[in-house]
Order: C-alpha cells, then structure tokens, then sequence
C-alpha cells in the first residue's frame, strides 16, 4: 500500500481504505459518472475489486490512484492516478504509466479535476523518471481532455480500438527526466 498523500489547497489524495467502499461502489454506480468511461454502471462486486486493484497496484508497481477527498470536509470526491492496467488495445500502448481519473457528480464543475490531477502530475514529475505517460478517452469526453491539454498532453495522430470501441490516445512527454 501507498503511504504517498499529496495535499492541494482545497484536496487531500490519499492512499484508499477499506472504509473507501461504500463511496467506491456509489461512484462507479452512477451512470452519470460512467458515461464516457464504460457507459455500463459497475455492481458493488466489481467496485470492490476496482478497491483492492488500486490498493495492490501501489505495491506491484510503486505508484497508482489516490481517494481525493475534500480538505475542508474529508468527503470524498473521486479518484485519481497512474496505473498499468495491461490492456489489451490496439495498437497496443508500450509499458508507459496511465495517468486517469474520476470524479463524483458533486465535484463535477468545480476545478477538483484539474487541482488533483496537476499534484499528482507534480508528484510523478518529482518522484518518478517517466518519459511520457498516457491517457485514453472516450472521443466525446470533451471535459476530460480540456483536463489533459492543460497539464500539455497531445493527441496521438494513430486512432486506437479498445474494447471495441474507438479510444482516443493523449500522450505527455516530460522535458526532463530525475537524474
């Protein structure tokens, strides 16, 4: 498990907890939330193992998503992160980290995606000697890649095919890696 918590004005990214499930389950459910990610809302089966996924991931791989939560009132907000889900996506991504991130209805609208993502962008810039990391959209995600642009990710011109469906693929390259 993660003991990396990153702390903006307004949020706290934490490791997730157990505790987490109940607003896991309740964010994957909403079909608001899931539109342009899945279209299909998750059951609390597979929000669970959503949970237990981005606990482990931090072990496997030395980074992965953080529960955002309000500062102000420790009400959670979403989910942000890096990961390497191994996807199978054509063309296929090379081993890069996979930045994403989820937001509850109740945060949509107020800046929460662009704070939480710029730490965690800061963080993996700081901690971590990637050379570019990846984002894949549903194309008609507007307001996830206005998010992306801002923090300098660019469209790839090669279309990609996930889960049958197209993906549009945004890459970030850094200008300089941690010596």
């Amino acid at each position: 498990m993660s003991d990396v918590i990153l702390e903006t004005e307004r949020l706290i990214l934490r490791p997730h907890r157990v505790e987490d499930f109940p607003d896991v389950a309740a964010l994957w459910a909403d079909p608001v939330v899931v539109r342009h990610i899945s279209g299909v809302p998750s059951t609390p089966e597979a929000s669970w193992s959503r949970l237990l996924r981005n606990m482990g991931h931090w072990q496997a791989m030395g980074y992965g998503y953080w529960a955002v939560t309000e500062r102000s009132t420790g009400d959670f907000l979403g989910e942000v992160g890096f990961s390497d889900f191994k996807r199978e996506i054509d063309p296929p991504l090379a081993v890069i980290p996979e930045a994403g991130w989820v937001l509850a209805t109740h945060a949509h609208g107020r800046g929460i995606a662009g704070e939480a993502v710029t730490a965690m962008h800061d963080w993996a810039d700081a901690a971590k000697d990637w050379a570019e990391t990846v984002c894949l959209f549903d194309p008609a995600h507007a307001v996830s890649q206005k998010v992306a642009l801002k923090l300098g990710y660019r469209v790839r011109e090669q279309a990609a095919i996930y889960q049958g469906k197209q993906t549009l693929v945004m890459s970030r390259v850094t200008e300089c890696s941690r010596p």
